[in-house]
């Protein structure tokens, strides 16, 4: 059996860069730290990537309390689907609001009893949690699309998602699918 010179010398490269870097089988997962505004990719502990200046919602990040007060929210989320064609660029979406928002959301009366079995129920099935309610939707990473690159680098100005340059975008998505962990703090 004759096997192809690149294909051997690919698994070879592949396998050798998976003993020196100790990643084989480690989460790859991101990291977003707002007070350095900074996301980085991991596998287990190890940096894979870095971006070093993100942009953060108007009102800068914290607990989001409800739909338009432009926080970015910390916590735990998954990617749960990708837009390619949003006014942003690529668009990569995350399941907020997920259970901690909801759970303390029905805690302070934010949100109903109704709404707040919807979102779980969502999140149970492996779903987009709505979108619709009064925590808000649509949080994620995305680039710039037709913004403007000097804001970018100077000011948080999205409604509550992280942004990333085009060209940073088209890095980032080699490393993220339906699932991956973001921890945002």
């Amino acid at each position: 059996m004759k096997i192809c010179g690149w294909g051997v010398q690919w698994l070879l490269a592949a396998w050798l860069w998976v003993c020196l870097t100790g990643t084989a089988g480690a989460e790859v997962w991101l990291q977003v730290d707002t007070r350095a505004q900074t996301l980085k990719v991991l596998a287990g502990d190890q940096v894979m990537e870095s971006f070093d200046r993100v942009a953060l919602g108007v009102a800068g990040a914290g607990q989001k309390l409800r739909r338009g007060d432009d926080k970015t929210p910390l916590g735990s989320f998954r990617v749960g689907w990708f837009n390619s064609h949003s006014r942003f660029g690529l668009f990569i979406g995350l399941d907020y609001p997920n259970r901690d928002y909801a759970e303390a959301a029905l805690a302070d009366g934010r949100i109903d009893s109704r709404t707040h079995d919807r979102i779980l129920a969502a999140l149970d099935a492996g779903h987009r949690p709505p979108q619709d309610t009064p925590l808000g939707g649509q949080i994620g990473i995305h680039g710039l699309g037709a913004g403007n690159p000097d804001v970018h680098a100077l000011f948080n100005w999205t409604n509550g998602c992280v942004a990333l340059t085009d060209a940073e975008m088209q890095r980032l998505k080699k490393w993220v699918e339906p699932g991956t962990r973001v921890e945002i703090h």
